[in-house]
């Protein structure tokens, strides 16, 4: 399968007035044609700055210490600001969390979804017009041709969000970026974006990065899961070796906080602790102090990335040959069971 993406050992820092944040440390994954890949952990773990880099719109205090990011072979990271705008929106395009600082107020809808393209491709205002008649009936929204003239605050929260994935699709990029897109809307509407993203995807064979910090979101969405964490990746793996195999005590804890919809008010399990100041990086591993199996290597030096399959592995001192075995506690054992029971169930 060809890699379209590959990004190799990524460092990103930012210049405070409290000192120099690590914000990305030694980030590396790639993506292939035609897959999806969740990068999925708390807020704080890195996950939308590494795709902002993608992006090329990282902050003006932002320094790209280490790495590359090579999309189709080439490095983005060599590009000047206006080689970026020949790829940002047309061949790598993102959906942002939150429709509504993401549309513009005054602008009608139809120009906004056609403005990218009119852009990229020259082509006349009335022909990227028709183009986005296509992607809003594409997206779902109704009665679309009436609705070209109308204005951000005429839509629902579901159809703004809907036009936003239009105008990231109008060119239909070789890379879709979505950073929790459905974070700001209700599970029914969250669902029906989700199954959007999926229909879509196959439809244009794009490549998508998602972004959450809910792992049950990308359960029946994604390929493959990168666990984040502190500025690094601690574990990756296909869906099903993640959920139903899963190895890095953080990865376990983050299972273990997915409410459930049964209502049998058993207790969600809570991570101890708080992640880590990235303005003092931990020297061992960066979850040791709210792992309770933390062995004392922890506290002394970052664990490698351990095989667990060819396609799964792991950055834990417990997968070790000399490491103790040890079994996650029973409280996320038993959310672990009703999300596979669950998850079986509405998997076709």
């Amino acid at each position: 399968m060809k890699k379209v993406l590959e990004v190799k050992n990524l460092e990103i820092s930012f210049d405070t007035f409290a000192g120099k944040v690590k914000a990305i440390r030694d980030v590396s994954f790639d993506l292939y044609k035609g897959e999806t890949l969740a990068i999925v952990g708390e807020s704080g773990s890195g996950k939308s700055v590494t795709t902002r880099s993608i992006m090329g719109l990282l902050a003006s205090n932002a320094n790209v210490d280490n790495g590359q990011i090579l999309f189709n072979g080439t490095d983005i990271l060599t590009k000047t600001e206006k080689e970026l705008q020949k790829i940002r929106g047309k061949e790598i395009a993102m959906i942002f969390q939150d429709p509504m600082t993401s549309l513009d107020p005054t602008m009608p809808i139809g120009k906004q979804v056609a403005e990218s393209l009119m852009k990229h491709n020259k082509i006349s205002k009335k022909e990227g017009l028709k183009q986005a008649l296509d992607l809003l009936n594409l997206v779902g929204i109704p009665n679309a041709e009436k609705r070209l003239k109308n204005y951000p605050h005429q839509f629902s929260g579901g159809q703004r969000q809907r036009i936003v994935i239009a105008i990231a699709l109008i060119c239909y990029p070789q890379v879709l970026i979505a950073d929790e897109p459905t974070t700001a809307l209700d599970v029914t509407i969250q669902a029906q974006i989700l199954e959007l993203l999926k229909d879509i995807q196959k439809k244009i064979n794009s490549s998508i990065v998602f972004i959450t910090h809910d792992l049950g979101v990308v359960a029946n969405v994604a390929d493959r899961v990168a666990v984040m964490y502190g500025g690094k990746i601690v574990e990756v793996g296909t869906s099903e070796e993640i959920f139903y195999n899963p190895q890095h005590p953080y990865t376990w804890g983050l299972l273990g906080s997915m409410p459930t919809l049964e209502g049998t008010g058993d207790r969600l399990y809570a991570i101890p602790g708080s992640p880590p100041d990235l303005l003092d990086p931990p020297t061992g591993d960066a979850f040791y102090p709210r792992n309770e199996f933390a062995l004392q290597i922890d506290a002394e030096e970052q664990p490698p990335f351990f095989d667990v399959s060819p396609t799964h592995k792991a950055a834990t001192w417990l997968l070790a040959p000399q490491a103790p075995k040890v079994t996650p506690p029973d409280e996320i054992l038993i959310r672990w069971k009703k999300f596979q029971e669950k998850n079986s169930q509405t998997t076709v």
